[in-house]
């Protein structure tokens, strides 16, 4: 743990102010999102289809995914300040080229560069664990995304209208001021929070086998991957069970889409609430639990015959809130089994995740027909949650195990 002095705001020889660790966190978010309503338009002027334009998403999202691999061990050998300025830095630069992009090449191209501002979210949670101790931890990544909770909701709206009256490029203008404001603030206020010269590499290597071979960091990344993964698959199918299989209409289907964000917000302040008190494996338990009776229930009622959306939708308010419940205290738990390798740990936990998610969304799209309905989609979403929970269950009986061999 750094030996970093307690906070001060805008005093970058202490550690990063709450605030701080949010906008770093929530930047990612707006980038990812931002643009979403505006792909078909994107595709007409560029000449394209909507499937190569569509790259824009899954082609980030597995970029974010393997960049997750790389910047934790950087950040663990020469701090989290240097590798978060440089990040933000491509990222603006990025920015600046896909917003003036000639041709859809040129544009992909860049967009991929821009999938360097994921080191937001990977080095906030290692931040937190260089300053806090686990159970803090937990309660601390917990209100960090709580705020970062909001973006998904508000950035589609913020470019949507964007777009409507002056065109898609003006979102990946707002998204270059909101980035330039995010490192400037970092710039004044995040301090360093690695000890000393960080971790070698050649250390970390050694490191690398009782991360690796530890079951305790693996119950956490596979509780963390397949409780996300729900949402994913999610976001995979829900705009297609919105539109072809509910009639919504845009709107309503922009209101659909933010309920499971409405949970997650609210499941992240429990956690940063109620982590400390009850422990990151009884919180993790009790999101997964949560999420796989929500999606459960959704299953079971469509089988039954119930089919409406408002009874869909409503019950992925649970899959998002059982998400803010377990996602911080998995987190924490993940990073905590080697804190000097934090940022390592945090990266490859991460990329199990956002690649695993980017996978299941693809999964889910290509289930789901007019004729299937939801059911697919119901069914996939249940057995990845119920699948969280069994993770962070194996984790608690190897530690009870443990304990007994102690005693």
């Amino acid at each position: 743990m750094s030996t970093i002095s307690k906070s001060r705001f805008l005093d970058r020889t202490t550690a990063p102010h709450i605030l701080t660790l949010i906008l770093l966190a929530g930047l990612p978010a707006l980038n990812m999102t931002i643009f979403l309503p505006s792909l078909n338009h994107m595709a007409e002027e560029f000449g394209t289809n909507y499937g190569v334009i569509q790259l824009a998403v899954s082609g980030y999202l597995a970029t974010t995914a393997i960049l997750q691999l790389v910047v934790g061990p950087l950040s663990d050998r020469f701090g989290r300040r240097k590798i978060v300025l440089a990040a933000l830095g491509i990222f603006l630069i990025a920015t600046v080229g896909a917003m003036l992009a000639p041709s859809v090449g040129i544009f992909l191209a860049f967009r991929m560069l821009q999938a360097s501002v994921a080191t937001g979210i990977v080095l906030s949670r290692a931040i937190v664990r260089d300053i806090v101790p686990t159970a803090q931890a937990a309660s601390m990544i917990g209100y960090v995304t709580m705020g970062m909770a909001l973006v998904p909701m508000l950035a589609p709206m913020i470019g949507g209208t964007l777009d409507q009256f002056f065109g898609w490029r003006a979102s990946l203008g707002f998204v270059l001021i909101a980035g330039a404001v995010v490192m400037l603030l970092c710039y004044r206020d995040l301090g360093e929070t690695v000890s000393g010269k960080g971790v070698s590499f050649s250390a970390q290597i050694k490191g690398y086998p009782e991360l690796l071979t530890s079951p305790r960091f693996w119950g956490y990344s596979m509780c963390a991957a397949f409780g996300s993964g729900a949402f994913f698959a999610l976001l995979g199918g829900a705009s297609f069970v919105a539109g072809a299989h509910f009639g919504l209409s845009p709107v309503l289907t922009g209101f659909a889409l933010g309920s499971p964000a409405l949970g997650y917000g609210f499941g992240n302040f429990l956690s940063g609430r109620f982590a400390v008190r009850f422990g990151i494996n009884k919180m993790a338990l009790a999101g997964t639990s949560v999420a796989s009776i929500g999606m459960g229930t959704s299953l079971l009622l469509s089988l039954i015959g119930v089919d409406q959306p408002f009874v869909f939708f409503g019950l992925c308010t649970l899959l998002g809130l059982g998400n803010g419940l377990m996602m911080p205290s998995a987190a924490a738990g993940s990073i905590s089994v080697r804190p000097e390798l934090a940022g390592t740990a945090s990266g490859l936990s991460g990329a199990m995740m956002i690649g695993g998610g980017a996978g299941l969304s693809a999964w889910a799209g290509s289930l789901l027909t007019v004729e299937t309905g939801p059911m697919p989609l119901q069914l996939l979403m249940f057995l990845v949650s119920v699948l969280g929970a069994v993770s962070i269950l194996l984790v608690m009986r190897r530690e009870k195990t443990l304990a007994r061999q102690e005693d």
